[in-house]
């Protein structure tokens, strides 16, 4: 039985300590990374991207240990040719014009296809896996946990800044990502056939060349037996990953739970949950979301309290009760974006913000 299983998927920047700029590294930190960890880093599209995947965690507390490893390693490398590794969704000042692409044919492919859309995809994200073994299963839990995605993603909202702008998004990270195809909230899948169907069409009429460049914030996945979360930004702190991880847990399993049941959570339109999308990327922890089955605007803090208890009854079982605490903190603390923004008021200066991100992202390990 694999069901509720995780796996966690982290991308960092690569920075220069001196010049604070995001650094293309030729993926030396990469190569290395792989006689310790084989295949769990990765490179990206953009030479200052890392990217780091957990193995199959059973629980929160393995995921913890797995992601804390993969920081340290990472952090270590990057340190021993003299540069660092940030935690954050978007660089705060670096323009994505200076950046190098990765030797790799794919990359030469989706950017000779998507042109700029592809060359100024310089962002970094969180991508949750949580292991579903059925595929009917797994389409009914994605068309229904939809509904839930903007109350995390405003949770983890952490990239306030872009090439040294402030945006007025608490996060501008999808903002940049919405020029690509196929990104966003998905819309609702009858079954996992029609979900198959709409696959193979795009595959037969040359859209894609195969499921993984269907890049919405959450999809059935192609190839493991799961439900990738993929709307987070990249988060500051372990704390705050091993909490999105967490929450996107507790959801599939009491989804599952009502499923079971014969109950099922309201389903909600992509246009309705995208009214809810917007307001996180904008406002955060900090403004208002819609509660559609009442008809009216409530404080995002409230609904994402809301959310901690309507998976309450599950959390025991999976273990993660300590690790979803963490979201209180988060409430009362600030996103990553808000802590960004007030380490820029201090001062007006980036180079701060990106010191912050740099020792944040190791804070704890």
């Amino acid at each position: 039985m694999n069901e509720f299983t995780l796996g966690v998927e982290e991308e960092f920047m690569v920075i220069d300590p001196v010049t604070r700029e995001l650094k293309s590294h030729e993926q030396k930190i990469v190569d290395s990374a792989q006689k310790i960890h084989e295949d769990q880093v990765k490179a990206e599209m953009h030479q200052a991207v890392v990217e780091v995947g957990t193995h199959i965690c059973k629980n929160t507390g393995e995921a913890r240990k797995e992601v804390s490893k993969l920081r340290t390693t990472v952090a270590m490398l990057a340190g021993d040719i003299g540069l660092r590794i940030g935690a954050a969704g978007t660089h705060p000042f670096s323009h994505w014009q200076h950046q190098l692409i990765t030797d790799h044919p794919r990359y030469f492919e989706i950017v000779d296809e998507m042109q700029e859309a592809a060359r100024s995809n310089l962002i970094f994200g969180l991508h949750v896996h949580v292991g579903i073994q059925s595929r009917d299963m797994a389409i009914h839990i994605a068309n229904q946990v939809r509904y839930f995605l903007p109350h995390v993603y405003a949770l983890s909202t952490n990239s306030p800044f872009w090439e040294g702008r402030n945006t007025g998004f608490k996060s501008f990270r999808t903002k940049v990502f919405d020029k690509f195809p196929r990104t966003g909230i998905p819309d609702y899948f009858s079954s996992i056939e029609e979900y198959d169907n709409y696959i193979k069409l795009l595959v037969k009429t040359n859209c894609i060349d195969n499921a993984k460049k269907i890049w919405w914030d959450i999809r059935v996945h192609p190839f493991f037996e799961t439900i990738e979360f993929r709307i987070c930004d990249c988060p500051m702190l372990v704390d705050e990953t091993i909490a999105f991880a967490a929450l996107f847990q507790a959801l599939c399993a009491k989804l599952y739970k009502l499923r079971l049941q014969n109950m099922n959570f309201i389903t909600y339109s992509r246009a309705l949950i995208n009214e809810n999308k917007w307001r996180a990327a904008r406002y955060g922890i900090d403004g208002k979301m819609i509660d559609f089955g009442k008809e009216m605007e409530v404080n995002t803090r409230s609904l994402v309290l809301e959310l901690l208890d309507f998976v309450d009854d599950v959390v025991d079982n999976l273990g993660s009760r300590d690790d979803l605490q963490y979201v209180h903190k988060i409430l009362e603390t600030g996103t990553g974006a808000d802590r960004q923004l007030a380490v820029y008021q201090q001062n007006n200066n980036f180079a701060d913000v990106v010191d912050y991100i740099t020792s944040q992202t190791l804070k704890g390990l």
